[in-house]
C-alpha cells in the first residue's frame, strides 16, 4: 500500500481536468447533492459532474441538475454498486482517462478532490482515507471499517487502506479491466479486491469524514450478511 504524502488539498494546486468525470450514486438526497455538486464545481472548475440518481423519491435529479450535473436516473433502486457501474459504463463511453467517485451525504470534502486525482501520477486507483483521521466516527462503524480493510486486503493481495471509503479516484484503464459482480455496498469491497488480483496500484491520501450528514442508506444487517457472501465467493475461486 502507497501512502502519498501530498499534505491538505484546498492549499494545493489544481490538476488537469482534461477527460476527467466525477461518478456521484445518489439516493434521495435531495437536501445535499445540489452542494456537493456546487462544492466540486468550485474546487475544480470545469470538472464533468454526473450524479447516478438510484431510484430516489425525491427531487435528487433536479437538484443535481439545477447544481450543473448531468445525471442519469435508474427508474427503481438497484444499489449503489449498481449506481457506480452505470457511472463508470458511461465514463468508459465518454472516452475519459479519469474518474473520481464521492457520496452525495456530504461526508467527503471535496476540497479534498484535487488531492486525489493529483495522486493518480503515482497510482492506478488512489483512495480518500479516514484511517488516520476517526475523530468523530461512531466506534462500531470504526470497528467495523478496520476488520473489512484488514480482510479485504488479505483477499485483495495487497495493503489497502480503508476499503470502505467511496472518495476514490482511478484510472480509466481499471474500470476496464475490473468488474464486480455485486450491485449493493458490497461492491466497492469487491471492486478493490478485484484490481488488487490484477495487479493495479492502489494507493492513499489522508482526508477527513464529516459524520453530521444525514442517515446512510446502509443497514448493518443485510448488508453485513452481503460481505460475508463475497468474501466466500472470492474464498472458492
Amino acid at each position: 500500500m502507497v501512502r502519498v504524502g501530498l499534505g491538505p488539498g484546498p492549499g494545493r494546486s489544481r490538476p488537469r481536468l482534461v477527460n476527467t468525470l466525477a461518478v456521484i450514486p445518489a439516493r434521495d438526497a435531495e437536501s445535499t447533492i445540489g452542494s456537493v455538486v456546487g462544492d466540486l464545481k468550485r474546487h475544480l472548475p470545469g470538472l464533468s459532474i454526473l450524479v447516478i440518481d438510484d431510484g430516489s423519491i425525491d427531487a435528487t435529479s433536479a437538484r443535481a441538475r439545477e447544481a450543473g450535473a448531468d445525471v442519469i436516473r435508474h427508474d427503481v433502486n438497484r444499489g449503489k454498486g449498481a449506481a457506480l457501474q452505470t457511472g463508470f459504463d458511461e465514463a468508459c463511453g465518454r472516452g475519459v482517462d479519469r474518474v473520481l467517485t464521492l457520496d452525495a451525504d456530504g461526508q467527503h470534502d471535496p476540497a479534498y478532490a484535487p488531492v486525489l486525482l493529483g495522486a493518480l501520477d503515482r497510482a492506478d486507483i488512489v483512495i480518500g482515507s479516514r484511517d488516520r483521521n476517526r475523530r468523530g466516527m461512531p466506534w462500531l462503524r470504526k470497528a467495523t471499517n478496520s476488520f473489512m480493510t484488514w480482510l479485504v486486503s488479505r483477499l485483495a493481495g495487497t495493503a489497502i487502506e480503508d476499503t470502505q471509503s467511496g472518495f476514490r479516484a482511478m484510472r480509466a484503464k481499471v474500470l476496464e479491466g475490473v468488474r464486480p459482480r455485486s450491485s449493493r455496498f458490497d461492491y466497492e469491497s469487491e471492486f478493490l479486491i478485484e484490481a488488487g488480483r490484477k495487479g493495479f496500484t492502489i494507493a492513499a491520501v489522508p482526508v477527513p469524514t464529516l459524520y453530521n450528514a444525514p442517515g446512510s442508506h446502509i443497514d448493518p444487517v443485510r448488508d453485513t450478511a452481503r460481505f460475508i457472501r463475497l468474501v466466500m465467493r472470492q474464498l472458492i475461486r
